[in-house]
């Protein structure tokens, strides 16, 4: 048995498709979900990364979840709903990691904590946040 897992954003679902696990970071920490997990809602916390791995291989490696590998998503905020196998990712703003150009999003970060005042980690901006996300999930160092 494995979990049928949906990311979506406001006009589009971002992936689907079948896992062993899913790791999340909620407002309340991080969350492993497996088959037959009990229903929970949870917040997802701004700029982190959701896995989704492989339903044969819990440890995950590249590629798609599906396929022997693992998906990484980085989420810029959302909900996360789990329901009879089901775990939907509804996200603000959401990236596949490997569809993320990591020069942009390096630039991005830059450009945001190169503006006036150094923010520090609790009060970095949402977009930092989501930047880092996505180099997280591109699987470089943010």
């Amino acid at each position: 048995m494995t979990l049928h897992v949906e990311v979506v954003v406001a006009d589009h679902r971002l992936w689907a498709g079948d896992a062993g696990m899913v790791i999340a970071k909620t407002l309340d920490g991080d969350i492993g979900l497996l088959t037959d997990h009990p229903p929970v809602l949870g917040i997802l916390a701004e700029g982190s990364v959701v896995r989704i791995l492989d339903p044969e291989s819990p440890e995950g490696g590249a590629g798609d979840a599906a396929d022997g590998g693992e998906v990484s998503a980085a989420v810029s905020g959302g909900f996360l709903s789990v329901a009879d196998n089901r775990v939907s990712v509804l996200a603000v703003d959401a990236q596949l990691g490997t569809e993320v150009d990591t020069s942009a999003a390096r630039s991005e970060l830059e450009s945001v904590l190169s503006g006036p005042g150094t923010p520090s980690a609790s009060e970095e901006p949402s977009e930092a946040k989501y930047a880092r996300a996505q180099l997280r999930a591109a699987g470089e160092q943010a």
